[in-house]
């Protein structure tokens, strides 16, 4: 799990990014549940309020997740990356941390 910078601009800082990458043979077992709450609890005391994933639509896994920790869809660009010569659409989920 990691936080990146959403943008690069000062003004941005109180907006992260946050990506988890499990291995194939661990999925499934809860662990993004605890990377993700993690994560959460570790926005406000940074100084985030926003946090973003940045999720391939086909991933219904991951969108799944992020939507039971009340992640919103802010935004969808569709055909956006090229994988394996397959035009992907890109999800942005979103979290205002209170």
């Amino acid at each position: 799990m990691s936080f990146n910078s959403f943008y690069g601009r000062p003004a941005y800082d109180i907006t992260a990014e946050v990506s988890i990458y499990l291995e194939e043979s661990v999925r499934g077992k809860g662990l993004g549940n605890v990377c993700l709450q993690k994560a959460i609890d570790e926005s406000k005391p940074r100084g985030i309020r926003n946090l973003l994933g940045f999720i391939f639509g086909h991933n219904e896994p991951s969108l799944k997740l992020f939507y039971k920790f009340k992640f919103e869809k802010w935004a969808h660009f569709p055909k956006v990356a090229n994988m394996d010569g397959v035009e992907r659409d890109l999800i942005i989920l979103g979290l205002r941390i209170n």
